[in-house]
């Protein structure tokens, strides 16, 4: 069976056959302007009958005519698309290399007659084949296809996105000012890849790595432009996923920094519904850590303080741990009552013990907390302290609290330092720091929001912000945020879960590491920023604890 030509045969023979139709169409209408012509000549020869018999012809050549122009034109219309099909990706619905190259010479001619700069874009995903072999080719299809809309957002309408082949993309950015403005398109890629996207019972953040090649600088035709920018994406992904680089760094004027790559955004995949159950384990870690540090940090604040106040915190807290004995109870004495009155009701009764189990361990962890306040008067508390590499830190902690943040689909953006960072703490209590902050973060953002963590160096000290979109503090509150049991008003109807104690805890650790941390929010609605100051050591051989 014979093959239909595909690609640049295809189009040269799609523009003959329209040439060769548009020229039956031209000798038909002349045959017919002819006809016209005798039908006249035949009318003044003839009498009044022949004429009417004639007339009646014309009439039925007239209506054939007409017919046969309106099919030539459906025709003609039918390979204009075909054309133009023919240049587009099936899947994605980008041009393909044909039309990429055609657009690729173009601009390269107009470049050259305006002497203005163009760039390309060398996109490949990484871990492509991955989704593929685990989670199916339809998946992968919707994967290439969400790909396809990123990159189209992300750049100008004057701008051309093509899909070069399999999970390879190439962007030609048309009439740049300067070559670095290429790197602000390829951040601008990563940052939409990044996004956080529900496909099928997955959550999926696609990372890719981005070579970069500039005309005139590093060539002038379009095929080595393309082999050189295909080059230096081997060399980003060298560097990490969600890298770029250009092919001749020189051409962007200085060296860009690319900020080291963290090893849990390395992960693109997350199983919804084993991401949940995941932050529900991990939250209630931490809340009960949380809580066990606050009583300690209680305790230590309460010696000094005056009896009055002293005696007031202890009455609300009193209060408040009454308060939360009574749900439970509540919830056990139902249950019991269920339970007695259920009989031979068999399949009530794992419901009830279930009900019974979680109410009684949450009266456990209450029981203890108020123990560990009896023993936090008679001592202080301790740190193992010894060098932490903050990075990595850093890194195992983002990698704890993604899952969270993923399953609320929310956009988390982090910039670490590129040197090597060093603290003097205890690794577990800086880590719980980090993770009180980003869950805040999370809890209190809405679907959809953005949360930044951002790492600086200051002389001696490191700065770490974390910053959100979510619903802001407000300025009486902003003033006592880092006080125990105080939460936003609105917080309690945004997430209902939690004491307050979370920023009371970060207060009393940060403080404890010889650091202060801040808040500071525009407003309700405004969204709230966190920072934490922390001193640095020189790398050198310090106590492992004391």
């Amino acid at each position: 069976m014979k093959k239909a030509p595909r690609g640049p045969a295809a189009k040269a023979l799609a523009e003959q056959e329209l040439a060769e139709l548009h020229a039956r169409i031209e000798e038909a209408r002349s045959e017919l302007a002819g006809l016209h012509r005798h039908i006249e000549e035949s009318l003044n020869r003839f009498g009044d009958g022949e004429a009417d018999r004639l007339r009646e012809a014309n009439e039925n050549l007239v209506v054939t005519s007409l017919r046969c122009r309106d099919d030539a034109d459906t025709t003609a219309q039918a390979l204009l698309n075909a054309a133009r099909l023919a240049n587009l990706d099936p899947l994605t619905q980008l041009p393909n290399r044909v039309l990429l190259m055609d657009r690729f010479e173009q601009a390269i001619a107009n470049a050259r007659r305006s002497k203005k700069q163009i760039a390309l874009l060398f996109v490949d995903l990484n871990n492509f084949k991955q989704i593929n072999d685990t989670l199916g080719h339809a998946v992968g299809d919707e994967v290439l296809q969400l790909t396809a809309r990123c990159l189209v957002d992300s750049v100008r309408a004057s701008d051309t996105v093509s899909r070069h082949g399999g999970d390879e993309f190439l962007i030609l950015l048309d009439d740049v000012s300067q070559a670095a403005d290429a790197a602000a398109v390829a951040e601008k890629v990563i940052a939409a890849l990044g996004m956080p996207a529900l496909i099928c019972e997955h959550v999926m953040r696609l990372t890719a790595s981005i070579g970069i090649s500039v005309y005139p600088a590093d060539d002038v035709t379009a095929p080595a432009l393309i082999a050189l920018a295909d080059a230096a994406m081997y060399r980003a992904k060298r560097l990490g996923f969600g890298s770029f680089e250009f092919h001749d760094a020189r051409a962007v004027g200085e060296v860009l920094l690319q900020t080291p790559v963290l090893g849990s955004l390395r992960v693109p995949l997350t199983n919804h519904e084993k991401a949940r159950q995941e932050v529900e384990r991990r939250q209630q870690q931490l809340q009960q850590a949380n809580e066990h540090l606050l009583l300690t940090a209680l305790g230590a604040q309460e010696l000094q303080a005056a009896a009055e106040q002293a005696l007031q915190r202890q009455t609300q807290f009193m209060s408040q741990a009454v308060h939360e004995l009574s749900n439970p109870l509540m919830s056990i004495r139902s249950a019991s009552a269920v339970i007695g009155r259920a009989g031979s009701d068999a399949p009530l009764l794992p419901r009830m013990t279930a009900i019974i189990e979680r109410q009684v361990m949450q009266m456990s962890r209450l029981v203890s907390d108020l123990l560990d306040l009896s023993r936090v008067n008679t001592g202080k508390l301790r740190l193992e302290r010894s060098e932490v590499d903050l990075t990595r830190l850093i890194d195992e902690v983002v990698e704890a609290c993604r899952p969270a943040i993923d399953t609320r689909l929310q956009n988390f953006l982090v910039q670490t330092h590129p040197g090597l960072l060093r603290v003097y703490g205890d690794p577990l209590r800086l880590s719980q720091v980090l993770r009180n902050l980003l869950d805040n973060a999370s809890k209190y953002t809405p679907q959809g929001g953005e949360i930044r963590l951002a790492v600086v160096r200051q002389g001696h000290s490191v700065e770490i912000t974390v910053s959100d979109t979510g619903i802001g503090i407000g300025a009486d509150t902003l003033s006592h945020i880092f006080d125990p049991f105080v939460q936003e008003p609105e917080a309690t109807a945004f997430d209902g879960n939690g004491l307050g104690l979370g920023l009371t805890v970060v207060r009393e650790l940060v403080n404890a590491h010889g650091g202060q941390v801040e808040a500071h929010s525009a407003g309700p609605g405004c969204g709230s920023e966190f920072r934490v100051t922390l001193p640095l050591v020189e790398t050198k051989a310090l106590p492992r604890s004391i």
